[in-house]
């Protein structure tokens, strides 16, 4: 399996990467590659729209090679994964579409917890194009931006289980999805700390692809 990181940032491709891993264990070995232009995050639409291109030409590479079972597009907004559906004949998940697919089973009310406040709308829409609109109960931002919560991990997660707690407190939530690739280990973290079910977005598409490939 191959997950492509729509950023540029290494580091992130090693960390979901790593939980990749963890989430397969050893029947599904995990390649991580990284996009070679665009940006460090993905946090506004424009950027959502230009990692598209990138994640398809790294994907089609990837499949290419003759040893990838399956791609998995590793950021929220699942950039260029439909254009890689339509262009290779192996499984192709995103982060976003297999996440909200996992919290609204069975009719579950969900929300979204995230810190990226220019992808709102895009969030929501995403949401729509699945069918999933009549169980999602909204999304709640972190106080703070993306860029500075991601280098503080203790602030991220704090800002973050506030985001959750508003989920489930105001908005009526029974699960809440952590909106964002790049936070894949706060998500795991969220997990001990919250008694609503969290539903982490690397694992989420981890478990769409296993049962893709065991069709």
């Amino acid at each position: 399996m191959v997950l492509i990181n729509p950023n540029t940032s290494t580091a992130t491709t090693a960390m979901m990467t790593a939980l990749a891993r963890r989430a397969l264990g050893d029947a599904f070995p995990v390649r991580g590659v990284t996009v070679t232009r665009g940006p460090r995050m993905l946090t506004d639409p424009a950027a959502l729209a230009a990692a598209a291109p990138e994640v398809v030409a790294a994907g089609l590479r990837a499949a290419a090679s003759g040893d990838c079972a399956a791609l998995l597009v590793g950021a929220f907004g699942d950039p260029g994964a439909e254009l890689l559906r339509a262009a290779t004949d192996v499984p192709v998940m995103g982060l976003g579409e297999a996440a909200l697919r996992e919290a609204a089973a069975g009719g579950t009310p969900f929300g979204i917890a995230t810190t990226t406040p220019l992808l709102a709308d895009a969030i929501a829409a995403r949401v729509t194009a699945l069918g999933l609109a009549d169980r999602y109960t909204g999304l709640r931002l972190t106080a703070g931006g993306p860029e500075h919560l991601s280098v503080r991990p203790e602030l991220l997660l704090d800002a973050l289980e506030r985001a959750v707690r508003a989920c489930v407190d105001r908005d009526g939530a029974r699960a809440v999805v952590i909106g964002g690739g790049p936070l894949g280990d706060a998500a795991e973290e969220l997990r001990t700390r919250c008694a609503v079910r969290i539903v982490a977005p690397i694992p989420a598409a981890c478990g769409a692809l296993v049962r893709a490939l065991r069709r």
